[in-house]
């Protein structure tokens, strides 16, 4: 199976502080890949490193094989690369269906917009909500419009960092399975997350980073399985 990311021995230092290092990932064409570890592992960094907001100091990025190491934001999601971030960056003011359509209005034909709109207000779980300000909307609610307004770029890739955060346990179950779905439309997927009921839930591989490096990588079972992985998690790995 063909890559459609790769990091090449990636690195970035904020002065004396080495917080990515040296790492060599490979996310596979159609593949869920959850990226795990304890707090201050470097998977915020190396999240920015994927999507432009930070350049590396050395290493390289690729994308469907094509280098975009010091491409801008814009670039990499022009290629097919879209984001969620873990706090939902939706119009408060505006109504779940107008926060679609700002979304929408440059990557769907105008006659078919309208459409597209109610599909995606199905897919979300937020048909009922289509007229509520989205800043009136539940958490979890809130966290759904923003994987809808990244999902409407069509993107080959999306990058999900802590999807599930502060959602309830059904909410959580829902989101993989919008995850899954997604997935089995084509679209491939990196999340960061905390929640390994969730990475249970939807990851075909798991990337455990612990102080910017690859620690351990393999399936869900075989991560789980790893008396490391569980030393780091209760802080009694330091190296």
């Amino acid at each position: 199976m063909t890559a459609i990311l790769e990091t090449r021995a990636l690195n970035k230092w904020f002065g004396g502080l080495h917080v990515t290092g040296g790492v060599n990932f490979t996310l596979k064409t159609g593949e869920i890949h959850c990226l795990i570890g304890p707090n201050g592992a470097g998977k915020s960094t190396f999240f920015r490193l994927i999507l432009g907001e930070h350049l590396p100091t050395s290493g390289a990025i690729l994308f469907e094989g094509a280098e975009i190491t010091r491409e801008k934001p814009f670039q990499r999601i022009r290629r097919g690369i879209s984001v969620k971030f873990q706090v939902p960056g939706i119009f408060k003011a505006l109504s779940v269906r107008q926060n679609l359509q700002i979304a929408l209005q440059h990557h769907q034909a105008a006659h078919s917009l309208a459409e597209e709109i109610d599909r995606l207000l199905e897919f979300l779980k937020l048909k009922d909500a289509e007229r509520t300000l989205a800043g009136n909307l539940s958490h979890g609610q809130k966290q759904w419009l923003e994987i809808g307004m990244a999902i409407a770029l069509k993107p080959r890739l999306l990058l999900l960092d802590e999807p599930t955060a502060g959602m309830t346990p059904d909410e959580t179950f829902a989101t993989g399975e919008m995850v899954q779905a997604l997935n089995r439309e084509g679209v491939s997927v990196l999340a960061v997350e905390h929640d390994m009921a969730f990475v249970r839930q939807i990851a075909q591989a798991v990337t455990v980073l612990h102080f910017g490096k690859i620690f351990a990588q393999g399936s869900i079972e075989e991560i789980v399985a790893d008396e490391r992985v569980a030393a780091i998690y209760l802080g009694e790995v330091h190296a």
